[in-house]
């Protein structure tokens, strides 16, 4: 059998998807390996605000990112907007700053996975309006954060697994 027919390890989707979303994300790069996490997970990803990028059709062609219209895509003007369509979603915001471990966090399928951008992270006013729901990766050397996109990774696949997404895995 050729390399790419193997069977994959696959797992079932959530019937209630978390969902990634990003505030004004400015690195492309990042923002379509989070696309393809996306992609991979099904879990569909927000992006809020100005981007530092463009995401046209061309644009993404011209980036070489043939699953792009495999990504569940939302796109918001605004935060308010964003819980104003997903009333539901309940956010879990990811800092540096965070006084708790997202290891501390309890996750619900359907939650706001919320990251900020990569030049300062989330605004103090959002913090501040979630103080509760704020939480952080914590890292062992003195660099100030994670890069965003590996910080989504960590984060959802943790959240997936507190939801059992993840058990029952099989090759298929």
């Amino acid at each position: 059998m050729a390399k790419d027919q193997r069977p994959r390890l696959r797992a079932a989707p959530l019937e209630k998807p978390f969902r990634i979303v990003l505030i004004e994300p400015e690195i492309p790069q990042n923002t379509g390996n989070i696309a393809r996490l996306s992609a991979a997970t099904q879990s569909p990803l927000h992006l809020v605000g100005r981007l530092g990028f463009r995401i046209d059709e061309h644009a993404v062609r011209r980036a070489g990112l043939d699953y792009w219209h495999l990504v569940q895509l939302e796109q918001h003007y605004d935060f308010a907007h964003f819980r104003h369509a997903h009333q539901g979603a309940r956010p879990r915001l990811f800092s540096a700053v965070a006084k708790k471990s997202y290891l501390d966090a309890d996750f619900r399928p359907g939650d706001a996975l919320v990251f900020g951008k990569e030049s300062v992270g989330l605004d103090d006013e959002l913090l501040e309006r979630f103080p509760d729901d704020v939480f952080g990766i914590p890292t062992l050397g003195p660099v100030r954060s994670l890069n965003l996109a590996n910080a989504v990774a960590i984060v959802l696949y943790e959240a997936l697994r507190q939801a059992g997404a993840l058990e029952g895995a099989a090759p298929g």
